[in-house]
């Protein structure tokens, strides 16, 4: 991991939005609020996502796209950006790792890890 990656940090919070689901359809709801802080010294822009979403049968998808909810914000040293997504999954559980990419203010480009988290419907054990 390069200095620029190890700047950056990545806390998810995750809910099932019980609402919006209908498990007699396969069909589960989560939203996830991503908050990206920037430890370093400079600015850092966030250019792309991947995300990687397993279920519990094992189902991978990937998403991989420009910005995040249609923003490609700049974050300043010392601060934050927070915004909320959702997926759907087949299964009451699963799993979503990925990365963005990042620039510095010079324009050089870094992979920013945000680690595997769980999604499950609330009281689920496994």
């Amino acid at each position: 991991m390069n200095q620029l990656a190890s700047s950056v940090r990545v806390d998810v919070k995750t809910a099932y939005i019980e609402t919006q689901s209908s498990p007699d359809e396969d069909k589960y709801l989560f939203s996830y609020t991503i908050t990206i802080h920037n430890l370093g010294n400079e600015d850092i822009t966030l250019k792309s996502r991947h995300w990687c979403i397993t279920d519990a049968e094992g189902r991978k998808s990937e998403v991989h796209g420009s910005g995040v909810v249609g923003e490609t914000p700049t974050i300043k040293p010392n601060s934050s950006y927070e915004y909320t997504s959702g997926t759907v999954l087949e299964t009451p559980l699963g799993v979503m790792e990925g990365s963005y990419t990042m620039t510095d203010e010079q324009g050089q480009e870094f992979k920013a890890i945000i680690s595997a988290f769980r999604l499950s419907i609330p009281g689920l054990l496994h």
